[in-house]
């Protein structure tokens, strides 16, 4: 492929199963990457569910055109949309027969990404896979035994294996999540690549000057389901209301707010736990910015974005010792790791930190945003467009995230 050739605009459909106005690390990732593409200058298209009722429609996000298709609300997943394959299945040939994309770019498996799979290898189209999912993101909706959801866990890596096996290339956000689908029959090859973060986004601008906040802050960002356990930061707090008059804010929804309003109140903690539910971009930068510390409770993260924005905008975290969490903390340097579900300990480490001097709060505010250079959205949409353009995903990451050699692409 010569440069000339290289440089000329795609034709990229991304597909995704939850977007925007969808509160998740997945669905901002997907429609980040769809607008930075469109700002690269290729022609980008998004298939995700209509998240209203209603026939399927087209609309414009700016320069890229969203394929809203008709959904139908999760039974036991009030925040999740589904479009039932009867009724999509003739729109998705459609879709492909009028854009002829150059690469589909999965970033599900459920059904718009099995549905969308399917057909562009048929066609033989570019086929890229993102996996974002670990069975243990929904098995709590699912009204069943636990030896039951035990075995739907088997199987639904086996059914995830089964769609991102027709990929070209398959990737996942970071060596433990590839690790996990390894060993959960992915017996084809995956690449770690990160989501990526457009740090400065998070810093304070020239001449910015935003007002303290009256109280010390503990900041809690994402859905309000119950793998995030949001429910160990307001028993932390509890425990150490009469020692400190800091406050939690928790931002997102999610179907749980009314049992951790409920229990905010029985811990008589309700005047010091701020549900501010959706915010904006905007909004949610400035709470970054305020806050003292961030903490993520949640046992089934694959890499955490809003952690990885926490940490651009320098604050120190607080996170639970599970999944990609651990790999985003040098204990004692930028935060501390705590056990899953341990509200004593955390309730320590917030005191401590609490105590500590301003300046060695903003130094492990520096180590933050010092470790999350090595996320670099803008080299995350290179690496994805290279391989959109054929590039090698074995060379590609090879010295990541360096890219400064030009690849070469396959066939």
């Amino acid at each position: 492929m010569g440069t000339q050739q290289a440089a000329q605009p795609l034709t990229v459909l991304v597909v995704a199963e939850t977007y925007p106005p969808d509160i998740n690390g997945s669905s901002q990732f997907s429609r980040r990457l769809a607008q930075a593409m469109a700002g690269r200058g290729h022609n980008v298209h998004v298939a995700a569910p209509r998240p209203s009722r209603g026939r399927s429609i087209r609309r414009m996000d700016g320069r890229v055109t969203e394929h809203r298709l008709r959904s139908h609300t999760a039974f036991t997943y009030t925040t999740f949309n589904l479009c039932l394959p009867w009724e999509v299945s003739g729109q998705i040939k459609q879709i492909l027969d009028d854009l002829r994309p150059d690469v589909v770019h999965i970033e599900c498996h459920y059904i718009l990404g099995r549905l969308f799979a399917r057909e562009a290898q048929r066609r033989g189209i570019r086929l890229i896979g993102t996996n974002h999912f670990i069975p243990e993101n929904i098995e709590q909706y699912i009204p069943l035994p636990n030896l039951i959801r035990r075995i739907y866990r088997r199987i639904s890596w086996r059914d995830m294996a089964g769609v991102f096996r027709r990929c070209d290339v398959v990737t996942a956000p970071t060596p433990l999540a590839v690790e996990s689908m390894k060993d959960n029959g992915f017996t084809f090859p995956v690449y770690a690549l990160s989501n990526g973060i457009a740090a400065e986004n998070y810093q304070l601008r020239a001449g910015e000057n935003l007002k303290p906040r009256e109280h010390p802050t503990i900041l809690f960002v994402g859905r309000l389901d119950p793998e995030k356990h949001v429910d160990v930061l307001i028993r932390a707090l509890a425990r150490i209301k009469d020692q400190t008059d800091a406050v939690l804010e928790v931002v997102g929804q999610g179907g749980e707010y009314d049992s951790l309003a409920e229990l905010a109140r029985s811990l008589g903690v309700e005047h010091r736990v701020v549900f501010r539910g959706f915010l904006s971009d905007e909004d949610l930068r400035r709470s970054y910015l305020t806050a003292d510390i961030f903490s993520q409770p949640g046992t089934a993260e694959l890499q955490s974005l809003v952690t990885l924005e926490a940490m651009a905008a320098s604050r120190p975290v607080l996170l639970a010792d599970a999944r990609a969490l651990p790999h985003l903390v040098e204990s004692g340097v930028n935060g501390w790791l705590f056990p899953p579900g341990d509200d004593a300990v955390v309730a320590d480490r917030l005191l401590h930190f609490l105590s500590l001097p301003a300046h060695e709060r903003s130094a492990m505010g520096n180590a933050s945003r010092k470790l999350v250079e090595q996320h670099s959205f803008g080299a995350t949409v290179e690496g994805f467009e290279r391989m959109y353009r054929r590039a090698d995903p074995e060379r590609l990451l090879a010295n990541w995230p360096m890219l400064d050699e030009p690849e070469t692409p396959l066939g």
